[in-house]
């Protein structure tokens, strides 16, 4: 029975990572506002009741990864070694969005994530993602560098998902602007690395050089 139930959770797993792939490359050809859940049905060759019971909105296609990329920020912050400050800390995740810029695919590099910006639903339903991802970085620096006030954590916490969304953000736009993609993930990852120089810094006159 285990061994059934394993295989079962593995082939939803499956289902839910293809039908999210599969509506990537629709959101990113015809835009959000042009793809409905029944043409990701077709597409994937599925009843639309099928893409309803893994995705129930049409939105939740394109936040699949959201949760999943909170978590890794949670975890980072949490686990990261004594005498790194949170800015020290997600610095290599920021240089990986960076890097992204450099491969071949669209998808990957952020054309899909500029393209479903442009919708005024996704770019509500991103904001309220950043606000969430904000909260979380600001539990675990509370939770990992006791004595700060809660507030003043929260606005660096906001400070640091700014530049990760700055990130992301202008990745998208070098990719449909088609920018020179070794210029600029150069000057991406220089502007980053000023910012995120300046919040270490911050932090550790916050923590009084106490970072754990």
């Amino acid at each position: 029975m285990p061994r059934e139930t394993g295989l079962r959770n593995r082939k939803k797993a499956q289902t839910r990572e293809r039908l999210a792939d599969v509506a990537a490359g629709l959101f990113a050809e015809r835009g959000y506002d042009g793809v409905s859940v029944l043409d990701v049905a077709r597409a994937a060759d599925v009843s639309d009741q099928t893409v309803y019971n893994y995705f129930p909105a049409k939105h939740d296609l394109v936040l699949d990864r959201a949760e999943e990329i909170r978590r890794r920020y949670d975890r980072t912050v949490r686990e990261r070694p004594e005498g790194t400050t949170p800015a020290g800390a997600i610095r290599p995740l920021v240089h990986e969005d960076v890097e992204r810029l450099r491969t071949p695919d669209g998808l990957v590099r952020g054309q899909f994530a500029v393209l479903c910006l442009r919708s005024p639903v996704l770019r509500r339903y991103a904001l309220e993602f950043r606000e969430r991802q904000a909260d979380t970085v600001a539990e675990a620096v509370l939770a990992t560098t006791p004595g700060l006030e809660p507030l003043v954590v929260r606005a660096h916490a906001a400070a640091l998902v700014a530049v990760v969304q700055w990130v992301s953000d202008q990745t998208g736009t070098a990719v449909v602007d088609d920018l020179p993609v070794a210029r600029a993930a150069d000057a991406l990852r220089r502007a980053a690395d000023t910012a995120l120089d300046d919040l270490d810094r911050h932090f550790r006159a916050l923590s009084g050089a106490s970072a754990p």
